[in-house]
């Protein structure tokens, strides 16, 4: 049994041959940017995503007030008095602005994605199975 442990230990052999040159680590640095990058970006359109979930609620919601009702509604600190047609207008262009948002940072996340990708494909190339870059889903 001491035979095969020994056998075992001969067969795996560490890295060493391995070579990662200032470019090689300069790309590996790069790809790790811009996959923080991406989880921040993909963080912030969930928030948007919510914000404007939150946008159609209360839109439904208000559409059973009277015309001539006093609608409240908290804009950064401040609760801010408006009628029923002044809510709806402000509610539609945030709703609005919240859509573009959401389409610039999904176009950002695809721009990088693309980088990544270009990265990847090198990397791997490169090192094979002696590089795990599997966290950039």
């Amino acid at each position: 049994m001491a035979a095969k442990v020994a056998n075992n230990a001969k067969a795996f052999q560490p890295d060493s041959d391995v070579h990662i040159s200032f470019e090689d680590q300069q790309k590996i640095n790069s790809f790790a940017k811009l996959n923080a990058k991406l989880e921040e970006h993909k963080v912030e359109l969930e928030q948007h995503k919510n914000d404007l979930k939150q946008l159609e609620e209360a839109k439904e919601e208000i559409e059973l007030f009277d015309d001539d009702e006093q609608i409240w509604s908290l804009i950064g600190e401040v609760f801010v008095g408006n009628n029923l047609e002044g809510t709806q207008k402000y509610l539609t262009e945030t709703q609005a602005k919240t859509k573009q948002e959401i389409k610039e940072i999904e176009s950002k996340c695809g721009d990088i994605q693309e980088k990544m990708s270009a990265l990847k494909a090198q990397l791997y190339h490169r090192f094979g199975n002696n590089i795990s870059l599997e966290g950039d889903d």
